[in-house]
């Protein structure tokens, strides 16, 4: 590729390229450097934006990131203006990666471009989830790093990610994760871990709304709502007690199997239970049916929420309830299995968070150009690195 025509076809003035200021290198010249001038050799922008590059071209580790920028040297000292064509070396990545100020900077600017976008954060559901980060060492005390994300998956966008603290778990990391949130009128859902009566209030407390499941780590509520639903005995000239029953069903097939979900609602719990805000809850049963054998698998789980049978229909809250795994499908599993995140092995957390933070603003920004098989998109911007290079440049549109 002739880089001096593709120079030529990018915004300049006599000083070298013009950017947009909204745009994610603009971004990346506002954080603070905190590593001392001397033996500064690179630039915190260039190596934050070329990190960034090699990673939307499928380059995954330090190595094969400094790999990658270095055969496209001529590329980057013909629009940054260097002085010389020797790029960083993958230590000089490992190390800037690490430092806490930089993370946190990358976490806080890489949100702020993606909600710079028009109509950016305004769907709905937000849901929450942690990952361990399986490619970092263990601490001295033997565990894993884990982050806590808020994620919007009908836009592929991660709202926040912060640490869950060691020798803790997600629990206390969810109320921070959540807290400065506009959650004005959304409604969060998560996993069974996180129906804590704390975060419940927290959540109304915020303007949203919350879908929870009830498992064992509340017995108490999960006992009660199994008892609304089990059938009852009606004695002769005696009618049901429980009349306010209200039923969805979907039935999906792919994979060889067929996927029946049922989820049954009510609003009668609500005026003998002391849980936050509870308005509805429901049971939900999976019946999965494969279709070669016959064999026939089911799962009844249980649920609650402060959403008003006036509001969430149980149409709405089967939705719901499926969307709480797009965080899985389409942020966790493209982390592992697309960016080889667990396979990132270093030695300091917060390299590990910031490869993580590098993972979530290319999905955001993959999701808002219009990609979503992520494979092709990095091969694609490995050929062209002329439109990834806008993409920086640029604001979102």
């Amino acid at each position: 590729m002739n880089y001096s025509t593709l120079a030529q076809t990018l915004p300049q003035d006599a000083d070298g390229v013009l950017f947009d200021v909204g745009s994610l290198y603009a971004r990346f010249l506002a954080i603070s450097d905190p590593r001392k001038r001397r033996g500064r050799r690179y630039a915190l922008a260039l190596i934050l934006v070329a990190m960034f590059l090699a990673k939307l071209a499928g380059q995954d580790t330090p190595e094969g990131m400094a790999a990658w920028v270095q055969l496209r040297s001529e590329l980057f000292v013909e629009l940054f203006q260097l002085k010389r064509a020797r790029m960083p070396h993958a230590a000089t990545y490992r190390r800037v990666a690490s430092q806490p100020a930089v993370v946190a900077d990358m976490e806080r600017v890489g949100q702020a471009f993606l909600l710079s976008a028009p109509g950016a954060g305004s769907s709905s559901q937000v849901t929450l989830d942690g990952k361990k980060l399986h490619g970092v060492a263990l601490t001295a005390d033997g565990a894993e790093t884990a982050l806590l994300a808020v994620f919007l998956p009908a836009e592929g966008l991660v709202l926040r990610q912060v640490p869950v603290a060691e020798k803790s778990n997600e629990i206390p990391a969810a109320p921070v994760a959540l807290q400065g949130l506009d959650l004005q009128g959304k409604v969060v859902t998560a996993d069974a871990l996180h129906t804590q009566r704390e975060l419940s209030q927290a959540v109304v407390a915020a303007g949203a709304d919350y879908v929870w499941i009830a498992k064992e780590n509340q017995p108490a509520l999960r006992r009660d709502i199994l008892q609304l639903f089990q059938p009852e005995t009606c004695l002769p000239g005696t009618s049901p007690v429980i009349t306010d029953l209200r039923t969805a069903t979907t039935t999906d097939k792919g994979h060889g199997r067929i996927e029946t979900r049922r989820l049954t609602a009510s609003s009668l719990l609500a005026e003998s239970s002391d849980w936050p805000h509870l308005a509805q809850v429901f049971q939900l049963e999976r019946t999965i049916t494969q279709r070669k054998t016959g064999a026939r698998h089911t799962e009844v789980v249980y649920g609650l929420t402060s959403l008003t049978a006036a509001v969430a229909s149980p149409q709405r809250l089967l939705a719901l309830v499926r969307g709480q795994w797009g965080i899985e499908s389409q942020l966790h599993w493209r982390r592992d299995v697309l960016f080889h995140e667990d396979q990132t092995h270093t030695r300091s957390p917060l390299f590990g968070q910031a490869i993580a933070c590098l993972n979530n603003l290319i999905l955001g920004l993959a999701w808002r150009l219009g990609w979503r098989n992520l494979a092709h998109a990095r091969r694609h911007y490995d050929a062209h690195p002329d439109q990834a290079l806008r993409a920086v440049m640029t604001r979102l549109a």
